[in-house]
């Protein structure tokens, strides 16, 4: 008998699992574009200010804009949108129970793969609500605010603004956070 394959089998059906979309649910979809959309925006803003004033100008772009994108993809969408870690640097972003479970999650899976794949979540909640959540991963235009080693200007200017930082020490690809989409109840899931 061929063991390996009783072993293969079941990582393959599981890791399709984990990748398919809910049937009938266009949240989902819906969810993915949202969060992409927020992370593009966020890290063109970033790159701007980290080429005009550097990685201090850019925490002045995290704490102003982010929350200023993530409230008009809400308005937008009709949606919650937003950021959340377990090593939150925002107070306002420290995670709820939800996202608290899901990011252990991420990160268990993380490191259990040893792989940097990408992590999303959704569910659609007997209420017809939906919540969905996707990995942030540390990229080298972290590093500057959220590394090990920070510039002394850096690490001023992040007290002065965040006093109960918790956010930095990652290392390239650690799971840095997720943004997150919280659909409300509707008596059509998916439509």
């Amino acid at each position: 008998m061929n063991y390996r394959g009783l072993y293969i089998l079941p990582c393959l059906l599981a890791t399709w699992a984990a990748a398919a979309e809910p049937p009938g649910d266009a949240r989902h979809g819906a969810s993915r574009e949202i969060t992409r959309g927020f992370a593009s925006e966020l890290k063109s803003a970033l790159q701007q200010a980290m080429r005009e004033d550097g990685p201090v100008g850019a925490i002045a772009v995290c704490q102003s804009q982010a929350p200023a994108i993530a409230a008009r993809l809400s308005e937008e969408n009709g949606v919650a949108v937003g950021r959340t870690s377990l090593k939150p640097r925002n107070p306002a972003n420290t995670p709820r129970d939800w996202q608290r479970e899901v990011l252990a999650h991420f990160e268990q899976r993380r490191a259990g793969s040893g792989a940097e794949t990408p992590l999303e979540w959704f569910v659609t909640l007997p209420d017809g609500s939906a919540r969905y959540m996707m990995a942030i991963d540390t990229q080298p235009l972290c590093l500057a605010c959220h590394g090990e080693q920070l510039a002394p200007s850096v690490a001023d200017a992040l007290r002065a603004r965040y006093p109960d930082d918790q956010a930095t020490g990652y290392r390239l690809g650690d799971l840095r956070g997720a943004f997150w989409v919280d659909w409300p109840a509707s008596p059509n899931p998916g439509h």
